[in-house]
């Protein structure tokens, strides 16, 4: 008797949509950065020579970065010089992810919603004459976790 597996086909990660409250929607190129990583403590017991307990301590997510091709509108800079002056500026801000399937989205597979969002760094476009490259900007999200529904 063969074992038959049921395979899913994983997602493309070429839809993927972005919401920040407040800010913008969507038009995000790139976002990187959806990781944790929970530190261990190690504590050797005595007289237990055959392993090593490792306990959970804390989780660190990392921060979020996401690049969108340059608009005209400068929402995100202007959010991102509330944190230049000392103002943190919390938001909402959900990573979307759809089926990448040639029809129009209708509803996400899943999603991140980041918690208590707010930028840490800014980037403008990079120059070059010799180039006919898509004029990006780049902001990079610090956060205290996320969650997945």
């Amino acid at each position: 008797m063969a074992v038959q597996y049921a395979v899913a086909d994983p997602f493309l990660k070429a839809k993927f949509w972005v919401e920040i409250a407040g800010i913008a929607s969507g038009f995000f190129t790139e976002c990187s950065g959806l990781s944790a990583e929970t530190e261990i403590f190690e504590y050797a017991e005595g007289g237990l020579n055959d392993f090593v307990h490792k306990l959970p301590v804390r989780t660190k997510y990392a921060n979020v970065v996401l690049k969108r091709g340059w608009v005209e509108t400068d929402e995100l800079w202007r959010w991102y010089q509330k944190t230049i002056n000392g103002q943190i500026e919390a938001k909402s801000v959900s990573i979307l992810l759809f089926e990448n399937k040639g029809q129009s989205p209708s509803s996400p597979k899943t999603r991140w919603d980041l918690i208590q969002a707010y930028p840490i760094r800014w980037q403008g476009p990079e120059f070059s004459v010799d180039n006919n490259a898509v004029v990006v900007e780049t902001i990079e999200l610090a956060h205290r976790g996320w969650q997945r529904q």
